[in-house]
């Protein structure tokens, strides 16, 4: 894969989660169109990918308004959550970012931030063997707006006690660099496997 990292000094690292550390994009997938199959819904993945970061309520909100059909948040909020923690067992690392990783700990405060709902983000990070390295986690449930708005980073950062512009962003979504790029903060795109499912 390799990854571009930009010449720092940083003093802190934040990383999205799904398809960033995690290569869980594929799984995610799945289990949201397993949760919106009995509302005779389908999330085409050309608009999953380019959601990517976005909180789990706001996206069946706007998927809903795409579809044209009234889809009930909170009930596919914990559907697709279910049928993702069902797929945990299948979950691995991004390995050049578990280097990232490994590399900043114990030298550099880290956080990760996500549109994923803060326990999942934990369950994904502790299957991993990966929560403890982590001094912050803020979800999509901790930020009124989420990506592509700076505040999940800003907050991140706030946490940490580190200027934003000493921050470096791992990404994968698009919403998520613009998040980055808002908050002032540089960042490392991370490739997904699949780029034509960009």
């Amino acid at each position: 894969m390799g990854l571009e990292i930009p010449e720092g000094p940083f003093k802190a690292y934040l990383f999205d989660c799904d398809g960033t550390i995690a290569d869980s994009m594929p799984l995610h997938y799945l289990a949201w169109n397993e949760a919106l199959a009995p509302y005779g819904a389908h999330f085409p993945r050309n608009l999953f990918y380019a959601w990517a970061g976005i909180p789990v309520p706001k996206t069946v909100e706007m998927l809903g308004a795409e579809l044209g059909l009234g889809l009930p948040p909170g009930p596919i909020t914990e559907a697709r959550e279910a049928a993702y923690l069902k797929r945990l067992p299948q979950i691995t690392p991004i390995y050049e970012v578990k280097e990232q990783i490994e590399l900043h700990f114990g030298r550099a405060p880290m956080a990760v931030v996500s549109g994923s709902p803060r326990a999942s983000v934990i369950r994904t990070l502790r299957y991993l063997g990966l929560y403890e390295k982590f001094d912050v986690i803020v979800g999509g449930d901790d930020c009124p707006r989420g990506k592509p708005f700076p505040d999940p980073f800003l907050k991140a950062a706030a946490l940490l006690e580190i200027t934003p512009a000493d921050c470096l962003v791992f990404e994968d979504g698009v919403l998520g660099i613009e998040a980055a790029v808002a908050a002032g903060m540089q960042y490392v795109r991370v490739p997904v496997s699949d780029e034509n499912e960009r």
